[in-house]
């Protein structure tokens, strides 16, 4: 990558250190003169000799990545001091972990309407007990359809 110093322009780094952009300038392939705000995080939280070094240790072809993910630990230590970037993880994972409950439920209720209008399929597909275009769940059966039927519970028929 080319150093800002070809143009006119130093680096976010050496524009925020106040100091003049040399052709081999560490920071200039990671932190653009476009934006600032990136390197005023990352020095914030981790400190321009710190980058300066982590940036220096890693394989060139992996320092992009390096910064990248300096930037974004940096963004959200400063939204959340306390948990930082692993705070937003956690939240992802409650999230997948109540979307896949749903979902084996979902699958559950599609097992047993299937086997109540007498078609076993697998819970992958709907059958005949669903109306896509209504949305609702419908079996040929009267008895299903009805909101209290012989059968004393509450299914209804729908969702």
């Amino acid at each position: 990558m080319a150093s800002s110093s070809s143009s006119n322009f130093p680096c976010a780094a050496c524009k925020f250190l106040r100091r003049k952009c040399m052709a081999d300038c560490t920071f200039a392939p990671y932190f653009p003169p476009e934006e600032p705000q990136k390197f005023f995080n990352v020095h914030k939280i981790f400190g321009a000799s710190n980058v300066s070094k982590l940036i220096n240790e890693v394989a060139p072809h992996q320092r992009q990545d390096t910064v990248n993910s300096l930037a974004y630990e940096a963004e959200a230590r400063l939204k959340d001091p306390v948990y930082g970037c692993v705070g937003a993880i956690s939240v992802l994972q409650r999230q997948v972990m109540r979307l896949q409950r749903e979902l084996d439920a979902i699958r559950a209720d599609l097992i047993r309407y299937s086997a109540a209008c007498g078609e076993m399929q697998p819970p992958t597909t709907v059958g005949t007990c669903f109306d896509h275009n209504a949305g609702n769940s419908y079996c040929p059966d009267s008895l299903w359809n009805e909101p209290y039927g012989d059968n004393g519970g509450s299914y209804g028929g729908s969702l």
